[in-house]
């Protein structure tokens, strides 16, 4: 099978499918099959655009079922334009193989174009080459001209929220290396949060207008809620003994041993919930926010003065360092 075929047989699919409709996106003036694709923002919206490369044996294991990891690739750049407030438009994809796989290829673009439909996102081009797996993904939405959502926006006073669940795929990823053991119930439904993410579109969109400032959990809670403070130029207080026994950390995270548990809260990644600052005035619109979204979040602190996360035991006072493992966000380089 040459690249060609492959490329039609698994990707190139009518946009009107994927679409869900009888005709393609209005913003899709020309997808699959020239030298570039053509996309139409509508009038007043500007592009969000981001890249996400997957690697294996770095950002997903060599057993990992390919329908599943189809689904990550293009979640993990939809968690992108959620943080952003965005709303998808198209993507591309470049795809390194060592082989074409048939199965392995029904399997993935499977899982691949099912999220892509759900979220009415077309694949509009890319390219296909042999060589070590590797997948990359760019991502085009479109946000009304200044509502992004910004990590620069938040103020001293804000609440700070994250949505869902964090630390699960930080435990599937510690019980897949060997360095704990879990149930097998429980492993299989924290492996579920690590390889095939939920990316939360729909509260991004919600949180235009209320949010003051957002980004996506990938590296973990504490280096990602310190992007939006370093672009902010402010500090956080947060109560990490808080912070586990609330709805932001499931069951599986809780029961652990603590400095276990602190690690997956606080710094494991691929996590792919919004961290999110918005003013004490705004709870009722947040909580209008999440319900719309059908997505839960937590208040687990809130924007101080300073620089950098001050981390406070129940009494309010900062927790000493020998209570505290060392925690920092995910890095490729360290």
């Amino acid at each position: 099978m040459g690249e060609f075929d492959l490329i039609r047989r698994y990707f190139a699919q009518p946009a009107a499918q994927l679409w869900g409709g009888a005709v393609a996106p209005p913003s899709l003036v020309l997808g699959i099959g020239d030298d570039c694709a053509l996309l139409a923002p509508e009038p007043g919206q500007q592009l969000a655009i981001s890249s996400d490369m997957l690697v294996e044996g770095r950002h997903f294991f060599a057993d990992v079922d390919p329908a599943t990891l189809g689904h990550k690739a293009l979640a993990v750049n939809l968690s992108d334009l959620a943080a952003m407030g965005a709303t998808p438009l198209g993507f591309t994809l470049a795809l390194a193989l060592p082989q074409a796989d048939e199965a392995w290829l029904a399997a993935f673009s499977r899982g691949l174009l099912a999220l892509a439909q759900q979220h009415r996102c077309p694949l509009v081009g890319g390219d296909t080459t042999r060589g070590p797996l590797n997948l990359c993904i760019t991502v085009f939405g479109q946000v009304p001209a200044g509502q992004a959502l910004r990590r620069s926006g938040a103020q001293l006073g804000d609440d700070i929220y994250i949505s869902g669940t964090v630390g699960d795929a930080r435990l599937a990823l510690e019980a897949l290396l060997g360095h704990t053991t879990l149930p097998a119930d429980v492993l299989q439904r924290t492996r579920q949060r690590l390889e095939c993410p939920t990316p939360r579109l729909a509260l991004g969109q919600a949180l235009r207008g209320i949010a003051t400032a957002a980004a996506d959990v990938s590296d973990g809670l504490l280096g990602d809620l310190g992007h939006i403070l370093t672009a902010s130029g402010v500090g956080a207080e947060l109560y990490p003994e808080t912070l586990l026994q609330s709805a932001a950390v499931s069951d599986a995270v809780r029961q652990q041993p603590l400095e276990l548990a602190w690690t997956c809260a606080l710094a494991g990644g691929d996590d792919y919930e919004l961290v999110f600052t918005a003013p004490p005035t705004a709870r009722a619109a947040v909580q209008f926010a999440t319900e719309r979204a059908h997505t839960a979040a937590t208040r687990i602190g809130r924007v101080a003065a300073g620089r950098g996360v001050l981390l406070l035991g129940a009494d309010g006072h900062a927790l000493p360092p020998d209570q505290m493992p060392i925690l920092r966000g995910f890095d490729h380089f360290s």
